[in-house]
Order: C-alpha cells, then sequence, then structure tokens
C-alpha cells in the first residue's frame, strides 16, 4: 500500500482485503463481497483511498452516500454504481447493515481478452455523477442470478476454464448494465430536458457575454463541470436526446449563434469567429461550410 495524493492506494485485492479484515479471496486477482455473507461498516470506508482495479458495486439497501471524483452519490432507494482503476473514493458513509454485493477485478485478470479492451467502451465507468443505476425488481434479479453465478465459480476448485467462465459472467453482467442504464435515460427524459435545456442557456450565455471572445470555444469539460456531471455522461445524455455527442451539440449552437451574428450585424467574418471563440477564421469558415453547405458571405448575402 503506497501513498498517492495523501490517499491510501490498494495495489492488490488481497491488500485491500487484509486491511478492511474481510475473509482472504479464493482468487489473487478477482473478489465477490456478498453483503449477506460479509460486513461492511461504516469504519472501514470512513477514510478515503484509491483502488488500483475495477469495481462494480450493488447496494440495495437506502443509506449508502459516497464521494467518487469530485461528485457525491446518494443512494436514497439502494443503486448500482460502477469505479475503474486509479479513482478515489471518498467520504462514503453507510449504515453497517446492507444488502447487495462488491465486485472486484484488478486489471490483470482480463490480459489477453478481448474485455480488456472493450471494458473501456462502458461509458459508466467513466460517471462521476450523482447517477447510479436503479434497477427495476426483474433488473435485479437478472444482476442477482449473474452474480451469484461468479460466486459459485469462485466457490468451486480453479481449472484451465474457471477464467473463461469468469470472463464471460463479467461481460454478460457489463452488457446488461449497459442495457439498464439505455432504458434508465430513457425513464429520465424529463429530467434529462431540464439538463439540456441548462446547458442550452450556458452555451447561449457563452457565446453572447464575449466569454468565447476571451476564453476561446468552449469545451466538454468546461460544460460538464458547469452542470455537475462528468463528460462522458454528459455525452451519453445527449446522444440519448438528440443523437449528437457534446461536441456536436456545441458545433450546432456555435452555427446557430453565427448565423443570428451574420443576419443582424455587419461584422466581418473574422470578427464573427473571434466574437466566437476561433483563434482562425479559416476554422470558422470551414466548419460554418461543412454544416451549412454556405460560406458565412454566401448565406449572409442569401439572407439579404
Amino acid at each position: 500500500m503506497e501513498n498517492r495524493n495523501k490517499l491510501r492506494v490498494f495495489n492488490s485485492i488481497s491488500e485491500m482485503l487484509h486491511v478492511f479484515g474481510l475473509p482472504e479471496a479464493s482468487h489473487p486477482l478477482i473478489a465477490l463481497l456478498d453483503y449477506s455473507k460479509v460486513q461492511i461498516t461504516a469504519e472501514m470506508l470512513s477514510k478515503p483511498f484509491i483502488m488500483d482495479f475495477y469495481n462494480i458495486t450493488y447496494n440495495e439497501s437506502a443509506g449508502c452516500r459516497m464521494r467518487y471524483g469530485q461528485t457525491v452519490y446518494d443512494f436514497v432507494e439502494g443503486g448500482m454504481f460502477f469505479t475503474s482503476p486509479g479513482q478515489p473514493l471518498t467520504g462514503i458513509e453507510t449504515a453497517d447493515s446492507t444488502a447487495g454485493f462488491t465486485l472486484l477485478i484488478h486489471p490483470n485478470f482480463l490480459r489477453n481478452y478481448t474485455l480488456d479492451t472493450k471494458i473501456k467502451s462502458y461509458g459508466f465507468f467513466d460517471y462521476s455523477v450523482n447517477e447510479s443505476l436503479h434497477l427495476s425488481g426483474k433488473e435485479k434479479a437478472i444482476i442477482g442470478t449473474i452474480s451469484q453465478n461468479i460466486s459459485d465459480e469462485l466457490e468451486t476448485a480453479i481449472d484451465d476454464i474457471t477464467q473463461d467462465v469468469l470472463i464471460s459472467q463479467i461481460e454478460l453482467m457489463l452488457n446488461y448494465s449497459q442495457r439498464f442504464y439505455r432504458r434508465q435515460f430513457i425513464i429520465r427524459k424529463p429530467l434529462n430536458n431540464a439538463l439540456l435545456e441548462k446547458l442550452d442557456k450556458i452555451l447561449d450565455t457563452y457565446f453572447d457575454d464575449q466569454t468565447a471572445l476571451k476564453l476561446g470555444l468552449p469545451t466538454v469539460h468546461f460544460l460538464a463541470e458547469q452542470l455537475n456531471i462528468s463528460p462522458k455522461y454528459l455525452g451519453d445524455m445527449l446522444r440519448s436526446l438528440t443523437g449528437h455527442n457534446t461536441q456536436q451539440h456545441i458545433h450546432l449552437k456555435l452555427i446557430e449563434k453565427a448565423k443570428e451574428i451574420l443576419t443582424v450585424s455587419e461584422l466581418t467574418v473574422g470578427e464573427v469567429a473571434y466574437q466566437l471563440g476561433f483563434e482562425h477564421p479559416q476554422s470558422f469558415s470551414k466548419l460554418f461550410k461543412l454544416k451549412t453547405k454556405l460560406s458565412p458571405l454566401e448565406f449572409r448575402a442569401s439572407f439579404n
């Protein structure tokens, strides 16, 4: 265990289990903690720490609160969350009696399997927002069955097929989780629409009050920070609502604002470009023509 930015860092699963006084795992690179069999206490989690391995946790009971990155998760009704290696977990508050499980997977366990690369495509590992995955009764049963399959396999004598079986079950859990998250985006569409409206207001203000002229083009990270959500979550949310990622949405708003300026002012194309945050007018003209099929001057002439 080492110190990284004054946080405890667990480099191995066995090290973490030992520090927390939990039973030794049957496999050094993967462990499933079933809350009905092990006690995860508030005292264990009171100090911030970093895990250098993947974490999949389902907390079925209410009363769990934690900080992941810069954002607080509040599991009022319980939920499922995912963290990737190297992310700080701080400010965890939980009742001593909980229901659910934690699955810990060291990256080395995935080596030489396609999941080693594919796992990076599951965006929810990069969510650092107050947005856990809330499961329906049917979904709980599906995740519960998979976690039980993993538990049973870990309790079986290890052979040359063990890793293949565990990898397939982990991938199955992740695929179902991805499906359930997409369902959650649909169910929470009214809430996400309000977030989209707030995003558009931020962009309008950014272009209207000359922030773009001072700071340049708005970035995905800047917008995510303003909304207090992760860049990855913002992109996934926008795709579910509009079919565009965040960068595409920024471009659409930018072209919309450019059209407005070109029609109501006599600013040169260069002045419009600088006002919108471009360093080079040629970049603005190229993007404008790509999106509208007209150059800025052709658009102004056609409108007039």
